[in-house]
């Protein structure tokens, strides 16, 4: 079966030309349409424990100045004075704010936090991924979880962190740290007015996060995908994808810029779209996970499905390297979340309590809805639903309570089980490792019910005024559901659309597919010429 009109030395020729064409016109694209200096200010990650927009609660204290009524003076007294005016010296002018300066604790925290987050991808993910497939693909999606890395890393500096994570307008950002430039010695907000890290600190911390997103996707369709389609097509959603969700999620100019109410407007036009609207996302339920997960489905649709798929066994071939992943992406998830904080402070403990209870009870819920539909609980139904909870808490972590983070925990366990069983079937997709049935269903939950549980009367931390710096005194469980749902449908339409474009794309130029012959032989020895374990 041919997989493009291209092959051969034509293909490495045709892609290397296709990934500079698109890191080149990423850049290009950044600098066109940006609207402000190069020296605009980098904002950071939303979410305050009660994160999301700063409502005008208070009101600007402000002083009256009186002027004191003029006084007939005598001409000798008025000319002596003038000239003792003049020989004065001019009033010294008012010293320079004193130049933001790092937490020490905080930058810490941030830099192991990026660490755990780099460790969750290389080995977590790829040892999680490549215990599911058959002994003749484990060696190809190492390589791809290697490899996608890598390649989101660099493109992450040479001008996906500017689209992510500089002003521009609500959907992009602008070209002010295309390929580093300002990164160095620059200080980037948290979510305290007042406290900095390191912009670098922040700039690895949110690079690990686009990395093992686009790793996450090599799931859906893994075991028949062509690795140079799969490059291309990760440079592609990454840029017209995955940057645009996190400025629109993510992105505000920080704490300091709500120096009152009158601000607020302003800094709500500088801000990104969902952020604005006051979408709660903590750390990456729709800018990660759904993001993801729609991508893998879209793939799975477009690539197909896999020779036999449904009509012969497949099935993992190492549950023990299975479990190895899932308990470092448990591990590596409190950096993901407690992280997301930006400070090492009571939100971040928060976050990594609430990891810890919300897998834990995912873990529950899943073994005992797969005891009564199956008649044992299995050790993937036991791993699968750890990264259930994972992703479901993803999105509340630190703004819901220890109940709350149980609560979200065990639903994702029950409604992940029937993602990957009855809601699979009724899709009719070959997603090969459950892209979507976990990180899809669960991202959705997450999200949705980050609105609930967020809410004060729950046990949730609310919506935080920067202005006040208060949560505010109202919370409508309704109508923050609603703004959580539109957060979603906005993460679906914009992953669906470019993921369908990326894949046709490649499809139809290198190829997205591997031969059936390659794809029977296994594509460690098919595409990497070597094979996991000896025969």
């Amino acid at each position: 079966m041919k997989t493009g009109f291209l092959s051969g030395s034509r293909t490495r020729t045709a892609l290397l030309a296709l990934l500079v064409g698109a890191m080149t016109f990423g850049a290009t694209l950044t600098i066109a349409a940006q609207s402000t200096p190069a020296t605009e200010a980098v904002a950071t990650e939303t979410a305050e424990p009660a994160t999301e927009v700063a409502t005008a609660a208070t009101t600007e204290a402000t002083s009256e100045t009186t002027t004191p009524e003029a006084t007939a003076v005598p001409a000798e007294v008025a000319a002596d004075t003038a000239d003792a005016a003049v020989a004065e010296p001019a009033p010294a002018e008012p010293a320079a704010a004193p130049a933001p300066v790092a937490d020490k604790g905080d930058t810490a925290w941030i830099l192991v936090c990026s660490a755990l987050v780099i460790f969750m991808t290389l080995p977590g993910l790829a040892l999680f991924y490549g215990g599911l497939v058959r002994s003749k693909n484990v060696l190809s999606i190492l390589m791809q979880c290697l490899v996608v890395f890598s390649l989101v890393a660099v493109l992450w500096v040479t001008y996906g962190y500017s689209l992510a994570f500089t002003e521009n307008n609500a959907f992009i950002g602008g070209g002010a740290r295309l390929f580093g430039e300002g990164l160095n010695g620059a200080m980037a907000a948290t979510f305290t007015k007042g406290v900095y890290i390191p912009e670098l600190a922040f700039f690895v911390f949110q690079g690990a996060f686009a990395c093992i997103t686009c790793a996450l996707i090599i799931g859906a369709f893994a075991e028949r995908v062509k690795f140079a389609g799969l490059l291309v097509f990760t440079v592609i959603w990454f840029t017209f994808a995955y940057a645009p969700m996190a400025h629109m999620v993510w992105f505000f100019p920080g704490p300091d810029a709500f120096t009152g109410t009158d601000a607020v407007d302003g800094v709500l036009a500088k801000s990104g779209f969902l952020w604005a609207k006051g979408a709660l996302d903590f750390a990456g339920g729709t800018v990660v996970h759904i993001n993801a997960a729609i991508a893998g489905l879209v793939g799975a649709y477009v690539i197909g499905p896999r020779l036999g798929y449904r009509r012969e066994a497949i099935r993992p071939h190492n549950l023990t390297q299975t479990m190895v992943g899932a308990s470092i992406l448990w591990f590596g998830w409190f950096g993901f979340n407690a992280g997301s904080a930006l400070e090492a402070n009571g939100v971040a403990a928060l976050a990594f309590a609430n990891t810890f209870l919300a897998t834990a009870a995912a873990v529950l819920s899943w073994s005992a809805v797969e005891w009564l539909a199956r008649g044992k609980p299995s050790m993937l139904g036991g791993a699968s639903g750890a990264v259930a909870g994972l992703v479901a808490i993803t999105p509340a972590a630190g703004l819901v309570g220890l109940m709350g983070a149980l609560a979200i925990g065990a639903i994702a366990g029950v409604v992940c089980f029937w993602g990957v069983t009855g809601l699979k079937k009724l899709l009719r997709a070959d997603d090969s490792l459950d892209v979507f049935g976990v990180h899809g269903v669960g991202g959705i939950a997450g999200a949705l019910l980050t609105g609930v549980f967020a809410a004060p009367s729950l046990g949730g931390a609310g919506i935080w005024d920067y202005v006040t710096e208060t949560a505010l005194a109202d919370y409508s469980i309704g109508a923050q559901v609603w703004i959580q749902l539109q957060g979603v449908l906005v993460t679906v339409a914009l992953s669906g659309v470019v993921s369908f474009v990326a894949f046709t794309l490649v499809k139809y130029t290198i190829g997205l597919r591997v031969n059936e012959d390659a794809e029977r032989e296994g594509l460690d020895i098919a595409s990497h010429g070597e094979a996991a374990y000896e025969s």
